[in-house]
């Protein structure tokens, strides 16, 4: 047994997890307690809402990401991000059809579990596309501009008089001009400038509204000038009261934004919503592979603010470890994004990131690919990123098989919001609520803390074994550690952990347990 003699007191972090915050569309409005959003990619939505009925909302997650619900291009191979090239803006993808969609709002919101859905207001379909049609069996003309089920024609979109590019491409994304005004990888670029063009929009998420969800992750957010998302959103219904929401709560907004220089800001978004930071993906990734001489001991004074991590404000800000574009490699660095390819250390991060108070956190749910990493100049691509979800040979997206010990089917579905490591942080995390953080205890790779006297956390990243005696902060008693197992009938199925009347508790993490952590909390006591 050791007691670290490098770093060991009492730290207080503030917290705020959407009441109170930046602004009227900043506010999640999670149901209770409730306080982390999974990314459900490529679900259909009869699955999602079983998902809600039959683990989401029982098991505490506060809402779900649905892919973009709007008519899209039909593409070879039907890539994932076909989803994100606009036809129309009828409820009508792969996932399902609009009396679909509402079922899924209405089961989701009966749950407790709310539905935020990506949207795409940047662009329509890409500039090299000649007559085809869409998801909603529309037809459409990207190379002539013409989108009469909207309708579009090319005065709705940003073209010579508007991009300084011949090619009408970004080049340089921290130009302004260029960044808000040119084409996104040959996407049509709309002008929203333009008043139909903004009731189209307006009308498409007013609909989404009217059907009960509570709000929206706005794709390429950084691409759209603020002053026009602005008008956008102030024309917007209020939420559906219907569906559980006290009246005159306004759509939680959360932007796509990823920072190319000084020149475009994240925080011309913030009055807007909360803005997902990329930078916790990152900063994450980097302590907890070790990169740069990075330590866990480090992360004592994490998050937003002036604490020297170059975040945004707790209020301000949605964070993830990953999501669909970083696990492809089309945005951040894919050697230092964590996956589920690397599940223990997903794992890892993943928990910090619920056991620490700061800002929204999201979970990725994937679906499987069978990856291809190929060397491209000083980093490396996935040949295989393309691959769209689960189908059969008519490209009709598949049903999530459910095991009896709460997995998928994990040859197609991974369903990390299923693992129990994860979940029960979400629970941890609900029950810590507005808790400060406490007892924090570090040493090299090596860190625990308490929330408050609700709940405890250690976590082992280094060489050696966890072995020390602890100030928890939490209630005498035996208490079920949740990462290696469960309270259930009365009993531990994992480790144990017993505080005494002092608080203390002798604290063990092997490093060669299969997940080097431990975690419990009021209500996994025996």
């Amino acid at each position: 047994m050791f007691t670290n003699t490098l770093y060991i007191g009492l730290v207080l972090v503030a917290v705020g997890f959407g009441t109170g915050s930046a602004g009227p569309n900043s506010d999640p409005h999670f149901a209770g307690n409730r306080s982390v959003i999974v990314e459900m990619m490529e679900w259909k939505h009869s699955e999602v809402a079983k998902e809600c009925e039959l683990f989401m909302g029982p098991y505490g997650y506060g809402g779900v990401q649905v892919s973009p619900v709007h008519e899209c291009a039909i593409l070879v191979n039907r890539p994932w991000w076909e989803r994100y090239q606009p036809v129309s803006y009828k409820i009508a993808s792969r996932s399902g059809d609009e009396a679909q969609f509402a079922d899924m709002v209405a089961r989701c919101n009966k749950a407790g579990v709310r539905v935020y859905v990506d949207i795409v207001l940047n662009h329509m379909t890409m500039a090299e596309q000649g007559k085809c049609k869409g998801t909603a069996g529309d037809a459409y003309d990207g190379a002539g501009e013409h989108y009469s089920a909207v309708p579009y024609e090319p005065q709705d979109f940003h073209g010579k008089e508007s991009c300084p590019n011949a090619d009408l491409n970004i080049h340089d994304s921290d130009n302004p001009t260029e960044a808000r005004m040119c084409q996104m990888g040959g996407l049509r670029d709309l002008n929203q400038a333009r008043d139909n063009v903004r009731k189209h929009q307006a009308d498409y998420l007013n609909k989404l509204i009217d059907h009960g969800v509570a709000g929206f992750r706005s794709d390429a957010s950084q691409h759209q000038w603020p002053q026009d998302l602005g008008a956008i959103i102030a024309s917007l219904h209020t939420l559906n009261t219907a569906h559980g929401f006290p009246a005159n709560s306004h759509p939680f907004f959360y932007h796509e934004y990823i920072e190319h220089g000084p020149n475009v800001k994240a925080t011309e978004y913030t009055p807007l919503g909360r803005v997902i930071e990329f930078k916790n993906y990152e900063n994450l990734a980097r302590v907890f592979r070790g990169l740069n001489d990075q330590r866990l001991c480090y992360l004592r004074n994490y998050g937003g603010g002036p604490k020297g991590w170059g975040m945004l404000d707790n209020n301000d800000a949605v964070v993830m470890v990953d999501n669909h574009d970083l696990q492809r490699g089309h945005s951040g660095d894919i050697n230092v994004t964590v996956t589920f390819f690397e599940p223990k250390l997903l794992k890892l991060t993943t928990a910090f990131m619920l056991a620490w108070p700061y800002a929204v956190p999201r979970i990725m749910s994937s679906y499987y690919w069978p990856r291809n990493l190929q060397r491209q100049g000083d980093h490396f691509i996935d040949s295989n990123s393309y691959i769209g979800p689960p189908h059969d040979s008519s490209d009709n997206i598949l049903d999530v098989t459910r095991n009896p010990d709460l997995s998928c089917n994990t040859d197609k579905w991974i369903c990390e919001h299923r693992w129990r490591q994860i979940y029960n942080m979400v629970a941890f995390r609900n029950i810590a609520g507005a808790e400060p953080v406490q007892h924090w205890w570090e040493f090299n790779n090596q860190i625990a803390f308490s929330r408050g006297s609700k709940a405890y956390i250690a976590i082992n990243n280094d060489v050696k074994p966890i072995d020390m005696t602890a100030d928890t902060g939490l209630p005498a008693g035996t208490y079920c550690d949740v990462i290696s197992g469960n309270l259930a009938g009365g009993k531990c199925t994992g480790r144990q952990v017993v505080v005494g009347a002092d608080g203390k508790a002798h604290i063990v993490v092997d490093n060669k347990w299969d997940d080097t952590m431990i975690a419990f909390h009021i209500m996994s006591k025996l």
